[in-house]
Formats: C-alpha cells, structure tokens, sequence
C-alpha cells in the first residue's frame, strides 16, 4: 500500500491501497482531483475504482466519469433534499458502472484516507447489488468487490433480470424490473419480483405473463390505494400477488424489491400461501415459491 505524502495528499489526494491484475485502486480527498488522474499508457479503459470523499451527486458523478471508472464509491452525505447526495448512484447505473455510498457518520468529508480506513456503505445502485456489494460493508471490502467484476462496457440490460432464488419443480423467484418484461419461460413457473406499481393498468400485463406468484411495488399508494388496485383482480384470475412499500425498495429496480422491499399488501391467495404484511419481500418470494 502506498500512502500519500502530505504535500501530494492536499494537492492530489490520491493514493493506491490495492490491486488486482492491472486494475487498481485510487482513493481520492474529492472528485474534483479525477482529472488529475490519467490511466497509465497501454493499459485497458475502466481498470480503475475510484473510492473519493466528496457527495455521491451527479456533479461529482460526471466528474469521475471523464476518466470511465471500473467502480465508484463516494459519501451520501445525509442523502440531502430530493436525494441529492446519492443521485450519481443511478446516473452510474445508466452506463452500467457499480456505484456505492458510504453513511457520511462514519467519515470524515475530505479525507479519503479515513474513508477507505472507515466507511461503511449505506447506498447502492443495481449494478453494484448484482456484484453482492450490500449496505453495511466497509469501503474497502466494496472496493474490492468492485476491482475483481467483470468489465463492463455496455449500459446494464434494462430489464436486470436475475435469478435470486431456486425452488422445486424447476421453479425460481427472478428479480425484473417491470413485469412487461416476463419470458414466456416464465408463465405457470416462477415467482417474479417486479419493480412498477400494482396498479389497475396493470391487470392485462399480470395476467398476460401469468407468473406462478408476484411481488411490485405499490408506488406509493396513491389516492383510493390505487397503487395497489390490481391485487384483487388477479387474485380472481388465480395469481398470487403482493405488493412492498415504495418508501423500501427502489421503482423500477427488481432486485431491489428482492433485495430491500417490506411487504405493504397482499391479495388472499398470498395471504393463504402465509405473506404477511411486514415481512421482507424475499421471506414472502419463499413463501410464494413453495406453496
């Protein structure tokens, strides 16, 4: 590990604590040091995750960006009005890099060296969940997860399908982002968590994949609990549905409805397959999985 001397730490607040084949670390005391960084001659683009203490914003996102990062990880700095502090997490999401955000109470702002030392993640973006990076891991054990993924060149597929669970009879619970995106493979089989609301407009669709079970967000409830409108009409149909709180799983992110959401409501067959509200969505995924 090379640490910085203190004339290089105020003026480059650089440093290179681990690396991996070509690729490295650089840890940064603010994202407007990244222009200062220039990859070395001859050696492959994205070969770099730049851990740097400044906000996760889209400022500092595009900053960063100049030099196509393997991996991100800034501070969320209290998240902030509209979600300001950790906004760059998605903008990294669209061009398909891992983006985490460490808790700003347990760093000090400016100093990359007790952010490396310190910090514990408390905000992803989808492509770092699909890496296993989660909340509570240090920043350094995130940056290495990061160092050792797969190079990634092309924007995420929208519909970030994964598989996160397996159950008998060939079943699966898969995380999707929007249940327009269901396979035929899936009808009659797999439990799908799905990141759009549960709707009325989303009758045709749910019942058009005809999943073996669901969970959506309820997108916030809405007026008249509109956002939840469409549980008891495929519960007509036969389909088992429940629905997690927007307030705890991210729109439009199906592992994060797998991997953070909290039941909200549940239509009866779920409820008679033991979904409880309350209960975390991947507990109720099980339930639905197995029943």
């Amino acid at each position: 590990m090379v640490l910085p001397s203190e004339l290089n730490d105020t003026v480059l607040g650089r440093f290179s604590p681990e690396r991996f084949r070509d690729r490295r670390v650089i840890v940064l005391n603010s994202a407007t040091h990244a222009h200062l960084h220039v990859a070395d001659a001859g050696l492959s683009a994205r070969r770099e995750v730049i851990v740097n203490a400044s906000y996760t914003g889209v400022y500092c996102a595009k900053l960063i960006n100049e030099i196509d990062p393997l991996g991100v990880i800034g501070i969320d700095c209290g998240i902030g009005k509209d979600g300001a502090g950790i906004a760059g997490l998605w903008y990294f999401e669209a061009l398909g890099t891992p983006a985490a955000a460490v808790d700003v109470m347990t760093v000090e702002l400016g100093d990359g060296r007790d952010l490396w030392t310190n910090g514990v993640i408390s905000r992803t973006n989808s492509v770092a969940e699909s890496l296993g990076i989660r909340a509570g891991m240090l920043a350094s054990e995130t940056a290495a997860y990061m160092l050792r993924a797969p190079d990634v060149t092309e924007p995420a597929d929208a519909r970030g399908r994964h598989v996160v669970a397996h159950g008998t009879n060939g079943r699966a619970v898969v995380a999707i982002n929007s249940i327009t995106d269901a396979l035929p493979a899936d009808r009659d089989t797999n439990v799908l968590c799905t990141a759009g609301h549960t709707g009325r407009g989303e009758i045709d669709y749910i019942i058009r994949a005809a999943p073996f079970g669901f969970i959506s967000s309820d997108g916030g409830r809405g007026k008249n609990d509109s956002g939840i409108g469409a549980l008891a009409h495929v519960n007509e149909a036969g389909i088992a549905g429940a629905a997690v709180s927007a307030q705890t799983a991210r729109m439009g992110d199906g592992l994060s409805t797998y991997l953070d959401g909290i039941i909200g409501a549940a239509n009866e067959l779920a409820v008679a397959a033991g979904v409880r509200i309350g209960m975390t969505a991947s507990e109720a995924a099980h339930l639905l999985l197995e029943r």
